[in-house]
């Protein structure tokens, strides 16, 4: 009894340090707060977001670390002012006797020091923030810039882990429109740097929750207005990348009954698209609630998917549709009986994958 006793708190244990390592800290949480504040340069709300966050237990030192860091992803002037509230926020707090933890003494990085290092740390970063090495040979000054600067420079710093630095810049980005291509890469990049996708996920819902979230994709996609669903893995066989599914029903329904037109919103993850396939006894209509897509008929140009658009399928004609590469899609569909629809016929008839070649050339365009 004694031995299963201790097999089983063992057992609880390590459940308990599982699901800690697939949520956010509170620490990281307020962190996100303030990064998502300074990217709105809301100010009047970063002041008392600040103070929340000192009260529980984020370093001074910290939010400098993190405010320091973003003016690469949001500018000095929101970076500064940031900054200028922070110390405003201190000496309030000074005056009313709060003692601040200032943290880990902050010490001047040597790669500052030697601009070879800067670019060797860089690239080092880059390639693992990226997955794989990253050249933006298209203009040789950026490329610099981000090698030896940003992941150099600014990266070198110790206050924060290479993973609360992306969870910082994540939740910047979200809160930013016009930049859907570096959010999904830093949503991965967040992944490459030691959080987990369940961790990236509830940034995602947390923002989306607190109103925070400004992006037009994937935020609205992951904890929007729609609902994310489960994972979709009934139809994951008939897929390139993940999915996931909600079913959606009129509210005023008893439980039981059925609605004439069952509606699913289905969200794909950037780069996800299901196969070809083709509706029998039935159109099916798609209305596009967030993010950006694509739709595509056989031997007919794709055509670009954002929110508000409706797409009206024929029964019987061979398509297939899903996210654009950089963004995360959400759509919602539902099916319309045709006249020649035969009651206990398989309405879908799933086809032949979208290859890379196909999709990539779409994306090229």
């Amino acid at each position: 009894m004694k031995k299963l006793l201790i097999i089983l708190v063992i057992f609880m244990a390590t459940i308990n340090e599982s699901v800690a390592a697939n949520t956010l800290s509170k620490r990281q949480l307020h962190l996100a707060t303030l990064a998502s504040l300074e990217a709105q340069g809301d100010l009047d709300r970063l002041a008392p977001a600040i103070n929340e966050a000192l009260d529980g237990g984020v370093t001074i030192n910290e939010i400098k670390e993190a405010f320091s860091q973003l003016y690469a992803y949001t500018g000095f002037p929101r970076s500064l002012n940031a900054l200028g509230t922070l110390s405003k926020v201190l000496d309030a707090r000074k005056a009313e006797g709060k003692k601040d933890d200032e943290g880990k003494a902050w010490k001047r990085p040597k790669v500052w020091d030697d601009a070879k290092l800067a670019l060797k740390k860089g690239t080092e970063t880059q390639s693992k923030l990226s997955g794989k090495p990253f050249n933006y040979d298209f203009c040789p000054q950026d490329d610099y810039y981000l090698k030896a600067h940003l992941f150099g420079d600014i990266f070198a710093g110790d206050q924060l882990s290479a993973s609360d630095r992306e969870i910082v810049t994540v939740a910047a980005l979200a809160s930013i429109k016009g930049v859907a291509p570096q959010l999904a890469a830093h949503q991965k990049g967040a992944v490459n740097m030691g959080n987990t996708q369940e961790q990236v996920d509830e940034l995602m819902r947390f923002l989306s929750d607190k109103g925070l979230s400004q992006c037009d994709n994937a935020a609205e996609a992951t904890a929007g207005a729609w609902p994310k669903g489960n994972p979709n893995t009934a139809f994951a066989k008939f897929f390139i990348g993940n999915s996931h599914l909600a079913r959606i029903a009129p509210k005023n329904l008893k439980e039981g009954e059925q609605t004439v037109l069952p509606m699913s919103n289905v969200t794909f993850e950037p780069g996800c698209r299901n196969n070809w396939h083709i509706h029998h006894g039935a159109r099916q209509i798609l209305i596009c609630v967030s993010g950006k897509g694509w739709y595509q008929e056989w031997g007919k140009p794709a055509i670009a998917l954002n929110p508000g658009d409706v797409i009206d399928i024929p029964e019987g004609v061979k398509h297939w549709h899903g996210a654009q590469k950089d963004s995360w899609f959400q759509h919602i569909a539902t099916h319309v009986a045709v006249e020649n629809s035969k009651p206990g016929s398989e309405p879908n008839e799933w086809l032949e994958p979208v290859t890379d070649e196909e999709y990539n050339k779409l994306q090229a365009k």
